[in-house]
């Protein structure tokens, strides 16, 4: 038997009030969760794809035209391309929990509700990208749009893990920025020279052998030709890393800015390292999983060294 009205409204009530008005250490774990996750399904759809699995799942939203799952019959692939699909809730019931846990704060932390819900929008988007890259056979643009949303979704979980480091207080108050003009502008030059790597490496990867099913399309662009124009932004982004780590060092007014700076030169150095040698072994599919790894974690790093260096807003702080 179910409560009146009244107790149940009552009783919401109360749960409601459970809910923190400012950030505590669950929201700041979920902050991080969504982060990881949004990482996570970008490795296991790279997954899918290099283990020709990409058409696991011949049709979407249901596995087959009679089951919703992967059947026996499906084999390996089929468990596969299953297997990341339903990720998908993990990552929904994540987005879904951090909205929740910054509901009473949504008036005063606007900035952690609408990075919320924007994280949480975009996972039934990407569903239905993932449905029309089936639908399309794997049309490598389609593929390739499937990817590029999700780096901007690893974005906004980066952006949304420095906002719930902040407390009201720190988060509402506006400060001086402490980096010049110039830094700035080489900073946002970093920033679109990261995307435009990304973009540019998504359509080498559609020119390639890896098209997450033997009857794929491929995109019919000369890898090597392609490959070529990918690496003009990297040596570009390089050099404006390298500028950006001397202004750091040389000038202590930037110091916030050096570790992430590091990281962010880390992470670069390891993605030339792999792209290099994947390029020159045949693509080996180790290799390439770890460079799409690498775009996430390029595209996490960058969302990081631009927000520390071009926000008013304070940077998160370690509790």
């Amino acid at each position: 038997m179910t409560g009146t009205p009244h107790a149940q409204r009552r009783g919401s009530d109360g749960l409601l009030q459970r809910l923190p008005l400012a950030p505590n250490k669950a929201v700041r774990s979920l902050a991080v969760a969504s982060l990881a996750s949004e990482i996570l399904i970008v490795v296991t759809g790279g997954a899918v794809r290099l283990t020709s699995s990409g058409l696991g799942c011949p049709t979407w939203p249901k596995c087959t035209p009679e089951s919703l799952v992967a059947t026996p019959e499906m084999g390996i692939n089929g468990a596969i391309e299953f297997g990341n699909r339903l990720l998908t809730f993990l990552l929904a019931a994540i987005a879904f929990a951090m909205v929740v846990s910054v509901w009473r704060m949504a008036t005063q932390r606007k900035d952690l509700f609408r990075l919320s819900v924007a994280l949480l929008a975009g996972i039934p988007a990407q569903a239905v990208i993932g449905g029309i890259t089936v639908w399309t056979q794997l049309n490598p643009w389609v593929v390739g749009c499937h990817f590029v949303v999700s780096m901007a979704m690893v974005t906004v979980a980066t952006v949304l893990v420095h906002r719930a480091w902040l407390d009201n207080e720190r988060a509402a108050s506006v400060v001086q920025r402490f980096t010049t003009a110039t830094v700035r502008q080489l900073l946002w030059a970093l920033a679109v020279l990261s995307g435009l790597s990304i973009v540019l490496g998504v359509i080498v990867t559609g020119s390639g052998p890896h098209a997450g099913d033997a009857m794929a399309p491929r995109n019919n662009l000369n890898p090597d030709l392609i490959t070529r124009v990918h690496v003009l932004p990297v040596y570009l982004l390089v050099a404006t890393a390298v500028v950006l780590l001397v202004m750091a060092y040389r000038n202590t007014r930037f110091k916030p800015l050096r570790r992430p700076l590091v990281i962010f030169a880390v992470v670069i150095v390891l993605q030339a390292v792999i792209g290099y040698w994947q390029h020159f072994t045949g693509l080996p599919i180790l290799l390439v999983g770890l460079h799409m790894l690498g775009a996430s974690l390029l595209a996490a790093a960058c969302a990081h060294v631009v927000y520390v260096g071009v926000t008013r807003q304070p940077a998160a702080v370690r509790h």
